[in-house]
């Protein structure tokens, strides 16, 4: 019969009696136990005050300036209770620039489409991948001004594109920023070049997360490359993959930097940020353009929420 009684603990002064042979650790001191549970805190003080500073604390005055009639230079302010909104929603035409939001819809799924492919090429053994790596990724690291201006060169009359057109015996006096659809579609196309690099790491690093003998497995099966990507790479990438989905769709929504810089919002090429800024700088109309901030915003978590809903972020176990 095993003996149960209680003996002190040897080699420790003042140690608790254990019972058995399996030692009863001491508990903490009080003070010791407080400052456990409150370093997490202190480490997070900082990042939650700058986002509190620099976020949340502006999307609370956004909020409350689109009640009333603020021309942002004026110490004095009037509530207008839901008028803004109720001019927002009573003029069309601020609301017919979100037709330009449609070539960058159609451009984002070019660029996930075309990211997704060079992730997974690049993903497997392929000479000078990292060269390739590089080239897709630079774009992403320059400054989307700097990249205005440079394609505003490039798309100019008697410019980059018509002298690479020239030399193949294309010549062309075709002015691409001249009308709403060239215009659009060759800022979509620049939005494509920037972006694509983001989105190529993002599937890159998830497809590198899926287990090499998955892959492995499944060639002594007989499994061609295609197979590979449909059953497995596919699989494993679904939560990036939703996750791009929502950053291209608040973006297109958004688009500001490139057609800001490259034309300032004319041709046609207006979007909803650029009427915004406008509205707020150009017409001195804080609260008009702070309401269309904010239904800008809700409208954002209205499609992501309704993304989510559709395509729900299940989690797929592929071992």
């Amino acid at each position: 019969m095993a003996d149960t009684t209680e003996r002190p603990a040897v080699g420790r002064p003042g140690a608790r009696p254990v019972r058995g042979d399996a030692p009863v650790p001491a508990p903490a001191p009080r003070r010791a136990r407080f400052w456990r549970r409150l370093t997490p805190w202190l480490f997070l003080a900082a990042p939650l005050a700058l986002l509190v500073a620099f976020t949340y604390a502006p999307i609370v005055n956004m909020v409350a300036f689109s009640f009333t009639d603020w021309d942002g230079v004026s110490p004095e302010l009037h509530y207008t209770g839901a008028e803004n909104y109720t001019e927002l929603f009573t003029r069309p035409e601020l609301f017919e620039v979100f037709f330009v939001s449609g070539y960058y819809l159609a451009a984002s799924a070019v660029q996930i489409v075309a990211a997704l492919y060079f992730a997974t090429v690049l993903s497997f053994d392929v000479r000078f991948r990292n060269f390739f790596k590089g080239v897709l990724f630079f774009p992403y690291l320059i400054n989307g001004v700097a990249i205005g201006f440079v394609f505003l060169y490039f798309f100019q009359d008697g410019g980059t594109l018509d002298s690479v057109l020239a030399l193949f015996g294309h010549p062309s006096d075709h002015a691409w920023l001249g009308t709403p659809v060239s215009a659009n579609t060759s800022l979509a196309g620049v939005s494509v070049w920037r972006y694509l690099g983001l989105n190529f790491v993002l599937f890159l690093g998830a497809i590198q997360s899926v287990p090499g003998e998955l892959y492995e497995a499944s060639a002594l099966d007989g499994a061609n490359r295609w197979h590979q990507f449909r059953h497995i790479i596919l699989p494993g990438i679904r939560p990036v993959l939703t996750l791009t989905v929502i950053l291209s769709v608040s973006g297109s929504l958004s688009a500001f930097e490139i057609p800001y810089i490259m034309t300032g919002g004319a041709t046609g090429t207006e979007t909803f940020v650029i009427q915004t800024v406008k509205l707020a700088f150009q017409f001195n109309k804080t609260g008009l353009a702070s309401a269309a901030a904010v239904v800008l915003l809700l409208i954002i978590l209205a499609v992501t929420w309704l993304q989510r809903r559709l395509v729900p972020d299940d989690r797929v176990d592929l071992v």
